[in-house]
This record gives structure tokens, C-alpha cells and sequence, in this order.
């Protein structure tokens, strides 16, 4: 029995032996893990440029026809003919609507006939009147006579205008409104009629930024239509008087339209560009991280390899390699445009940051350079770099 009792004690003793040397294997294999050091993290990077930026002031606006209205008639009546197809180009004075005039054209005719009468009269009483033939008084009740008949004339001719709708100036003309025998009442719209060949932008701008403003300057106009395109314009009035509710002012541009690619009542998003144009250090917008506390780049330098990293045990390859960290560095930021951002304080030029891979790294992690699949922009192309 003693004897049993002895052989189960040692095969326990055995067993917890076993189970503490498994569980001190486990605690030191994890702990090497921990001591080892960990592989680099791949980042791209980017190197932040001196290059020249030409400072800009953003706006939004609406394109204009240079002339543009909305043919409307002036009196009432009933179109008797419609002279022109919808969209097509119509030349100044062209005849655009037509009301039926029959009744004036009858009312002017008796009235010209009264008015050679008059005429007549007029005449023939001067010559009697120079004879003593006829009273002074007579001769000026059939003078007056006379101007009253001319003046009817007169009246009926300009009410008879009113019957024909004419293009006070060329250009395009749009969808018709009204068909023949319809009857119209004044105020009554017929088409539009719009000026393309030159067109111009309405836009507001602070009021701190005035200083910054002069007749003929440079604007860039982009419109939704075209995506990737620009068309250039120039400052051709700035509104003399500040909105009181806003305290912006009105800015108005012209630009050419010779294609008449551009219509009015666009949205166009505008940018004037200023004289001033200096070197500024420049790096993709995707460098920068903002947060409430600022705005921080995560630097690329050389940093001191570990001494608890085993360097003997490592690729010769790799170990030739310099040892690289990050550095978070908080930097005061500019204008953003095309991509890019311009850096003010906190960036020298020269310096490489991490553009892709962020949301992984703290300051001091050990990154590795990997292959760029991230598109930059060129520093010269387009309008990127200006």
C-alpha cells in the first residue's frame, strides 16, 4: 500500500514538472518575441519643394451673357406671324414676332389722308394770309390743325411699331414661346435672346481683400461642363459700395467665348490670380494630417538602430540598410490647390514625408521605404504649380 502510495506521488511529481517546464518554455519564447524587434512599416513618401505658387483668391459665381434678355411684347394682341426658328443665330433689327395690325394699319391711313389735308389747308391759307385774304386767328387754327394731324400720324406709326418684335441686338436667339394666332397680353414672353461671343462672371469677395483687387486682372473660370479645363478671364468692374448684410463686394469678370461653349446661368468656380509670385515649399495634400490640436507631418529621418536589436542574425542586406524612424512635426499650413499644400513653418525643403500609411505610425516607428503607387502631381504641370 506504502508502496503505491509512493509510485502515485512521484508520477504527480513528474507530471507537474512537466507541465511547469511546458509553461516556462511558453513564458520565455514570448518573451524573446517581445525582445525581438519588430519588422519596419512600409510608408510612401513624397520630398517637399521649393517651387514658385502664385497666390490665389477662391470665389464662385454665375456666368452672364454680356447682353441678354427676355423678348417680351408691349402691347396686346394676336401674333400674326413668327419670323425665326428656335436656337438660330438673328442679326439686329431683325423682325422676331409679328401681332396683327390690320386695325392700325387702317387707323394710320385715314389719319395720313386727314393730316394732306391739313397740309393743304395750312398751305393755303399762308399764301392768303400774307394778302389779308383770311384772319390771323384762322391762319393759326389751320396751323394747329396741321401739327395735330401729324402728331396722329406720328402716334399711329409708333403704336404700329409696337405690332413688330425686333432684335435689338445680335445673337442667339432661344425656344419659341407663343405660336402664330395666339393671343398675347403685353408683358407677354416671346424667347430669350442671348449674347454668347462674350460673357461675364458675377462674384463676391471679402472686403478685407479689396486692397488685393485692380481692374484687368487675371481670373482662371472652371466650370462643371468642362472638368479639367480652364478659361481665362479678366476683372472688368468691381462694385463701388460693400453689402452691408455680408460685407462682401461684387466683382464682375469677362471672359471670351468665341465657341460659345459656355452658357449663361453656369455655376463657375473662379479664382483671381494675384501679382505676387514667390517660392513657396510645397508638398502633396495627402502629407498633412489635420486635427483640432494642428496640423502634422510625419517626417522621414535616420534614426539609432536599437541596441536590443541582434544585427548579427540579420540580412547583410538589410542591415546595410540606414536604420529609418518618423517624426511627427506639426507645421503651419497655406493655400491647398491641385493636390497640393503649401507649408509655411515647421517644413525645410529637401525633406521627405510620408503620404500614404499614417493612420499606423507613431512617432519613433521604424518605417521602410516602399514603391510610390500613390499619383502626385508634377510641380509644372498645368496649373498646379502656379
Amino acid at each position: 500500500m506504502l508502496r503505491r502510495m509512493l509510485f502515485m506521488l512521484g508520477a504527480v511529481i513528474v507530471v507537474v514538472l512537466i507541465l511547469a517546464a511546458l509553461k516556462f518554455s511558453s513564458i520565455y519564447t514570448q518573451i524573446q518575441q517581445f525582445k525581438a524587434p519588430k519588422p519596419p512599416i512600409n510608408v510612401e513618401v513624397a520630398e517637399s519643394r521649393l517651387q514658385p505658387w502664385q497666390s490665389r483668391l477662391p470665389a464662385i459665381g454665375t456666368l452672364k451673357a454680356s447682353q441678354g434678355i427676355d423678348l417680351s411684347v408691349e402691347i396686346a394682341g394676336t401674333i400674326s406671324d413668327v419670323q425665326f426658328q428656335s436656337g438660330e443665330k438673328v442679326s439686329k433689327g431683325q423682325a422676331i414676332v409679328l401681332l396683327d395690325s390690320q386695325v392700325e394699319q387702317a387707323s394710320l391711313s385715314a389719319a395720313e389722308a386727314d393730316q394732306h389735308l391739313a397740309i393743304v389747308e395750312f398751305e393755303r391759307a399762308r399764301s392768303l394770309v400774307d394778302r389779308q385774304a383770311i384772319s390771323r386767328s384762322e391762319f393759326d387754327r389751320l396751323n394747329a390743325e396741321s401739327q395735330k394731324a401729324g402728331a396722329t400720324v406720328a402716334q399711329l406709326k409708333a403704336s404700329l411699331a409696337k405690332k413688330r418684335i425686333l432684335a435689338p441686338f445680335a445673337g442667339t436667339i432661344g425656344i419659341r414661346q407663343v405660336d402664330v394666332g395666339d393671343f398675347v397680353a403685353a408683358g407677354t414672353s416671346v424667347a430669350t435672346l442671348q449674347d454668347l461671343s462674350t460673357l461675364f462672371v458675377d462674384f463676391y469677395l471679402a472686403e478685407q481683400q479689396v486692397p488685393l483687387l485692380a481692374l484687368g486682372q487675371p481670373v482662371v473660370v472652371r466650370v462643371a461642363a468642362y472638368p479639367g479645363e480652364e478659361f481665362e478671364g479678366r476683372i472688368v468692374a468691381i462694385n463701388p459700395k460693400v453689402e452691408t448684410s455680408t460685407r462682401n463686394v461684387q466683382v464682375r469678370a469677362e471672359l471670351a467665348n468665341p465657341d460659345e461653349r459656355l452658357l449663361p446661368g453656369m455655376f463657375a468656380d473662379l479664382q483671381v490670380l494675384l501679382p505676387s509670385e514667390a517660392p513657396r515649399v510645397v508638398v502633396p495634400e495627402t502629407a498633412v494630417t489635420y486635427t483640432l490640436y494642428g496640423n502634422s507631418v510625419l517626417v522621414v529621418k535616420k534614426g539609432e538602430r536599437p541596441e536590443s536589436e541582434d544585427t548579427s542574425a540579420a540580412d547583410a542586406t538589410e542591415a546595410s540598410k540606414p536604420y529609418l524612424v518618423v517624426e511627427r512635426r506639426f507645421v503651419k499650413t497655406g493655400e491647398r490647390r491641385e493636390g497640393r499644400v503649401v507649408v509655411l513653418e515647421g517644413l525645410e525643403t529637401g525633406e521627405q514625408v510620408v503620404i500614404a500609411g499614417q493612420l499606423k505610425l507613431d512617432n519613433g516607428a521604424h518605417v521602410a521605404i516602399a514603391e510610390k503607387r500613390t499619383l502626385e502631381l508634377e510641380p509644372n504641370s498645368g496649373s498646379g504649380a502656379r
